[in-house]
């Protein structure tokens, strides 16, 4: 992250949001929640990471150690001087519809600004009800091709409230970009966190969310190959 700190040329610089955990320190792959301040001279690292138990059937969720501000594979991060300002808040409750939270956000500004591309970095705090969530296991000794095999491979699990998740979303795709579009992970007090998907209390779920709105987006290192898997 300090590397990107340096490309987006933001200092100092507060970041936000959801990835792959450093699994190099780790010791196994892992869902990463960045919540770092990176100053001239100083660190402030609240970053999480989930990780699946060797059983399979558990997380663990723990904090990184100050210094560490790596991740792997991906992460859509937001980055600003972590100064306040104007922000959009959403509060809301029960869900009605088929779409999570961010895909609802997502579906309010592109009803508003059409083609026309809104970023936005920021947190939610899930109040009450459960959410389904996955933990990455270890890296698959197989290729994951389809959505099945992806599926088969993570491991999921229905957290309660409270969970707070960080991430970034754009209101629509961006030509040449391959953008995901959303990707919020969650953390706890409460040793559980990973992966957003969804809420699975609809009649008993709240969210209270703070959204900051981007000026610039930064594309880092495009792979060569795309798809389309796991994306929600």
């Amino acid at each position: 992250m300090k590397n990107l700190a340096k490309i987006v040329e933001v200092e100092p610089c507060f970041m936000i949001g959801a990835g792959a955990g450093p699994w190099v320190s780790v010791g196994k792959n892992c869902e990463m929640m960045a919540n770092v301040f990176l100053g001239k001279e100083t660190i402030k690292n609240c970053t999480y990471i989930a990780k699946v138990r060797n059983s399979g059937n558990e997380m663990d969720l723990e904090t990184v150690p100050e210094s560490e501000t790596r991740f792997a594979l991906l992460a859509n991060l937001f980055c600003c001087e972590g100064k306040p300002c104007k922000v959009l808040k959403v509060n809301c409750k029960q869900r009605t519809g088929a779409d999570n939270f961010i895909s609802s956000v997502r579906a309010s500004l592109t009803a508003e600004y059409k083609d026309k591309p809104v970023g936005l970095g920021g947190t939610f705090l899930i109040k009450s009800g459960k959410a389904k969530l996955h933990v990455m296991p270890d890296f698959s000794k197989e290729p994951l091709t389809s959505d099945d095999a992806l599926n088969k491979w993570l491991r999921f699990f229905e957290v309660p409230a409270p969970l707070v998740g960080v991430g970034t979303l754009v209101s629509s795709e961006i030509k040449g970009l391959d953008l995901r579009v959303q990707h919020f992970h969650t953390f706890s007090d409460h040793g559980e966190g990973g992966h957003y998907h969804y809420d699975v209390t609809p009649d008993d779920v709240e969210y209270l969310g703070y959204f900051s709105v981007a000026e610039k987006i930064f594309r880092i290192d495009k792979p060569l190959q795309t798809h389309q898997m796991g994306r929600d």
